[in-house]
């Protein structure tokens, strides 16, 4: 049976039982083996745009007997995978540039429940987001490993209400005690000040949530 780490195991706990998935940039194919092994799901897609990664999950999948059930292809984001194949769509371990860019190249991905972990610049993810008529639900810090991350999953609601730059860094999180990775979001921002740009009110608003 597999087991996944912090960074994962949250990732998957946000998709829906009984739904196909879209794993998109599957590295070796953890959590569409995990989930179905533990029955949350049926089927899934592992997509990778590399052939290595991709055979590390073919083979992960030989080896657990899940042929069936887990379908491995080489792919662009989502460009060769079918609008009907699919209804949650995780995309995990890339930058939140590379994140917002793959779901600005679908056309379909306002019918689906998205999971997003963004390893860099979720601001990026949650902007495109926001932008595009999507309403975040959860969104979480998970530590693993002496690092933090972001987990968060959208529906399409169709709504533009105007975001702020504030709700790209923050999103719908409503647990601010893991006080570390508000630390060095508001030093990050700090040196991001240095360049000419003012991140001021960000900052001060960070710093009363996290009191």
């Amino acid at each position: 049976m597999i087991k996944l780490s912090k960074r994962l195991a949250a990732c998957a706990a946000l998709v829906r039982k009984g739904k196909r998935l879209a794993d998109i940039g599957c590295d070796h194919g953890y959590i569409p083996v995990y989930l179905c092994e533990n029955g949350v799901i049926e089927y899934a897609v592992a997509s990778d745009i590399n052939e290595g990664p991709l055979n590390a999950c073919r083979l992960l999948v030989r080896c657990t007997g899940l042929e069936d059930n887990i379908k491995c292809i080489l792919s662009d984001g989502l460009a060769n995978i079918e609008k009907n194949e699919v209804d949650d769509i995780l995309i995990a371990g890339m930058g939140g540039e590379l994140i917002a860019d793959i779901l600005s190249r679908c056309d379909y991905v306002r019918t689906k429940h998205l999971i997003l972990n963004p390893m860099t610049h979720p601001e990026l993810a949650r902007k495109w987001l926001y932008d595009n008529g999507f309403e975040i639900q959860n969104d979480i810090i998970v530590a693993d490993a002496g690092y933090h991350y972001s987990v968060f999953d959208a529906y399409y609601t169709g709504s533009r209400v105007p975001h702020t730059e504030l709700d790209a860094y923050i999103g719908n999180i409503r647990d601010f005690s893991d006080k570390e990775y508000f630390i060095h979001l508001i030093n990050y921002l700090k040196n991001k000040q240095k360049g000419g740009s003012d991140y001021g009110e960000v900052i001060a608003a960070i710093e009363d949530l996290i009191q």
